[in-house]
């Protein structure tokens, strides 16, 4: 039987570590806290915990701070939980390295059902790197770059594989614009959202069965996009 899975919550207000703690199934999880922004990240580093789980409005530091100083030297999945619900505090998060952002008041399952996806993630950074990826109809060859949909060849340009191969290889995770158009086009292009609006309708053309009502390239309004797996 393997061991349960280390969460830090990085939390000031008790209510919540209390309804994280009593959402976590012990013999699943067990669960470190910190409500303190310096004293979270003190445990990050002894502690080397499977998962994050991060408010943004601590006392002595903002949770993007925070974010950041983990990410220079660890890739934990990190989800930040705030009551902040604008759309350049969630950006901002996600740029700084959360992999994911739930505003407050949640729901017990969505909690858990982005905590799967988070762990999810994990095992697939940590297995040997995916050769295919396959969902709604769509399947994709990193090796050879082809694509089908409904076992039907699918012509991409370089930059809309591009684009696809980043987003599948790590299902289910929010990408900021910010993020995508680094990965793709460059640091120097970063701000250029309108590229991936563009490239993203060409996608989403020939990959949905209905584009209008996308299942397999999704976006957050303002902030990015995420691949279903």
């Amino acid at each position: 039987m393997s061991s349960p899975a280390t969460v830090l919550v990085i939390e000031d207000e008790m209510p919540m570590r209390d309804f994280i703690r009593a959402s976590l199934d012990p013999d699943e999880f067990s669960m470190l806290e910190a409500d303190r922004g310096k004293d979270g990240i003190r445990l990050a580093a002894m502690e080397s915990p499977q998962l994050i789980l991060l408010d943004l409005g601590l006392p002595d530091m903002d949770g993007v701070d925070i974010a950041r100083r983990i990410r220079e030297w660890s890739e934990v999945p990190m989800i930040v939980l705030s009551a902040r619900d604008e759309v350049a505090d969630k950006v901002a998060a996600l740029d700084a390295g959360a992999d994911d952002y739930l505003t407050k008041p949640f729901s017990l399952e969505e909690l858990m059902a982005r905590i799967r996806v988070a762990f999810r993630r994990t095992r697939v950074t940590e297995a040997p790197t995916p050769t295919v990826f396959e969902a709604h109809g769509v399947h994709i060859n990193f090796d050879n770059g082809s694509v089908y949909r409904n076992g039907e060849s699918v012509k991409l340009t370089t930059k809309e594989f591009r684009i696809l191969m980043v987003l599948a290889q790590e299902p289910g995770r929010l990408l900021t614009h910010r993020q995508l158009l680094t990965e793709v086009w460059g640091e120097e292009h970063a701000m250029n959202n309108h590229y991936l609006r563009v490239y993203m309708n060409q996608l989403r053309q020939k990959l949905e069965a209905n584009p209008a009502h996308p299942k397999l390239i999704v976006s957050e309004y303002g902030i990015g996009y995420r691949l279903r797996g």
